[in-house]
């Protein structure tokens, strides 16, 4: 059985958020999401070439409250436990009762977890796929671990798992 994912989205903020994103797009895979009034990341304006919504707030919890909504289940990725955006995260799709499965690559390797990561979206039945975890600032190297864990995940579906 292979998963039936179709869509990837994302706030659009720097670091776990902009790698899922550029991995979609790289690999010609769905993309989308919300975003803050403005286009707003801690980097300045998100680039239009990311096909995400705006909110009509520039209030960061609106969008990830507004993301958990609209997707199936939540990835987070991290490195070792949650604070900030990424926990609210967590809390918001809690309270949704909405599948969300927390990968701290402090505690597994990248094949583990691109493994726990496909057999989590076949039992979840995820369609939409929202992927979070922390900002460019607070983790340099999260970018480039989301962006080989979202790469391997479509370069998998491509090939049928």
């Amino acid at each position: 059985m292979k998963p039936i994912l179709k869509k990837i989205v994302s706030g659009g903020q720097t670091g776990a958020d902009r790698a899922a994103l550029d991995a979609a797009i790289e690999h010609g895979f769905a993309h989308g999401g919300w975003l803050p009034k403005g286009r707003k990341t801690e980097d300045g304006p998100l680039p239009e070439k990311y096909a995400l919504q705006e909110m009509t707030s520039p209030d960061y919890r609106k969008r990830t409250r507004q993301n958990v909504i609209d997707s199936d289940g939540t990835l987070i990725v991290s490195h070792g436990g949650l604070t900030g955006g990424s926990l609210l995260t967590l809390v918001e799709a809690k309270k949704m009762g909405s599948p969300c499965l927390h990968l701290d690559l402090e505690q597994v390797n990248g094949s583990e977890a691109l493994s726990l990561l496909v057999a989590w979206l076949i039992e979840n039945s995820i369609k939409t796929l929202n992927v979070a975890g922390p900002r460019a600032s607070s983790d340099p190297v999260i970018y480039q671990q989301v962006y080989l864990l979202v790469s391997g995940l479509l370069v998998e579906l491509k090939g049928g798992i």
